[in-house]
């Protein structure tokens, strides 16, 4: 039996781009939504038509550029957005209106300042205008985290009865925790009537940094559909990392045993787009696609990785369209990676001086935060001047046997003077490890 699927609907185009300093012009929100047409999303939220000139261009050109995924546009609980959102999306081949209306009493009172009957009344007639235009109708009760559930129940059922295929259940400021998440989507799935004919959406925001979390429980709690961004990027903390929910659910179909459409593979470049695009960086820890999430520096995690990825790393660097994982050396790490390090260089040392080479490493590592190659090999000429170079032919020959042991062969680049001394793991079986380091060797010594 096949597994459930799960819609994935990205709005970085849309909440994404309300995040500081990532608007993005007309041109840009084309090239990437084309991009997250390759990386296979089924939803592209393009833009809020009525909030300018620019977002109505947007959301046409990018209906009228990518044909594959549906294309959403978000609209108010009024009918000049919804007109606005629909003439948008003329040129769409599967278009669909996101209509929203808070419903919390604090919006309610302070915000929109009307009662809860007029806001039921208000969003079961702007979907019902909605329907008229479109098929395919969304409806987000804002803020639905922090509204009374009995109340949320009563909002739901209306939009339902006037045609919502989809009910989006924003925790719109970060409230909620995964407990009480998890209990509202099941309590929307048990009791709300007519709930069985649609699809449950989540929309949850990072304040707490728990966007991810509570999205995956809603999932394992009825929602089959996830509103999240590329780096998680929008409003304040920003929204659900997209990278970060595809990957949990396809490293953990045990707990989550369902499947997306997203072509992982195209996780890291969309990211890496994304970056250019907005000036943006990500930072450096992000999971999946943060440029530390495949480097490795201390030595026992470095021992772990040269002996067996899969001491040290859940998941493929290329899985997500990463070229490899990196060893970097600093000063938390050890004698294992060092010795590789200096004989892709062209040196080889036996236990005793790789020890010296090492002890000079750390006092240097200590001082400075980056250890360069050319740091590297000042070291090692200062010890031992050129004794222990690599004849050429040899290290040639040692890395044909190892292709014809079956190891692929891999381009030995240059490394220019100012590289840092972080390499990639591709390739580490083409060169010969020294002796001691094909001997059981000691586990506190291999770091």
């Amino acid at each position: 039996m096949d597994s459930p699927r799960i819609t994935i609907f990205d709005t970085t185009l849309r909440d994404g781009e309300q995040s500081p300093g990532c608007s993005m012009n007309v041109q840009e929100k084309v090239r990437l939504a084309r991009q997250l047409d390759r990386l296979g999303v089924d939803v592209i939220e393009a833009g809020f038509p009525i909030a300018s000139d620019g977002d109505f261009a947007a959301v046409q050109a990018v209906a009228a550029a990518v044909p594959r995924p549906v294309i959403a546009a978000l609209a108010r609980a009024a009918r000049h957005d919804i007109e606005r959102a629909s003439q948008a999306l003329g040129a769409a081949v599967r278009p669909r209106i996101h209509v929203f209306l808070a419903t919390s009493d604090i919006h309610l009172q302070h915000k929109l300042r009307i009662s809860r009957q007029q806001c039921v009344d208000q969003a079961a007639e702007s979907v019902r205008l909605a329907r008229t235009f479109c098929d395919d109708v969304e409806f987000s009760p804002e803020d639905a985290t922090r509204t009374e559930p009995e109340f949320l129940f009563q909002v739901l059922e209306a939009v339902i009865q006037a045609g919502a295929t989809t009910l989006n259940i924003p925790d719109t400021v970060g409230y909620t925790v995964p407990a009480e998440f998890g209990e509202l989507n099941r309590n929307i799935r048990e009791r709300v009537r007519g709930v069985e004919g649609v699809t449950i959406s989540t929309h949850c925001h990072n304040d707490l940094g728990l966007a991810v979390a509570n999205s995956l429980v809603g999932v394992a709690n009825g929602a089959r559909q996830v509103e999240c961004t590329i780096n998680g990027i929008g409003e304040r903390a920003g929204n659900a990392s997209l990278e970060e929910i595809v990957m949990s659910l396809r490293v953990r179909a045990d707990r989550y045993p369902y499947q997306t459409s997203v072509a992982s593979e195209e996780l890291y470049p969309t990211s890496q787009l994304l970056e250019e695009i907005t000036g943006i960086p990500v930072q450096p820890n992000k999971a999946i696609i943060g440029r530390n999430a495949f480097a490795h520096e201390a030595g026992i995690h470095q021992d772990g990785m040269l002996k067996n990825r899969l001491t040290y790393e859940i998941m493929t660097p290329q899985s997500v369209g990463v070229p490899d994982s990196k060893l970097v050396l600093g000063k938390h790490s050890g004698r294992h990676a060092l010795s590789l390090r200096c004989e892709q260089l062209g040196y080889r040392f036996e236990r005793r001086e790789l020890d010296e080479i090492y002890r000079r490493f750390v006092v240097l590592a200590d001082q400075i935060k980056t250890v360069h190659d050319h740091h590297l090999l000042e070291l090692v000429r200062e010890a031992y001047g050129e004794s222990h170079r690599i004849p050429p032919r040899r290290v040639e020959s040692e890395q044909a046997a190892a292709v014809a042991a079956g190891a692929e062969e891999l381009p030995r680049k240059p490394f220019p003077v100012g590289a840092p001394s972080d390499f990639s793991v591709i390739g580490l079986n083409t060169v010969p490890a020294s002796e001691h380091n094909l001997e059981q060797e000691d586990y506190l010594w291999g770091v």
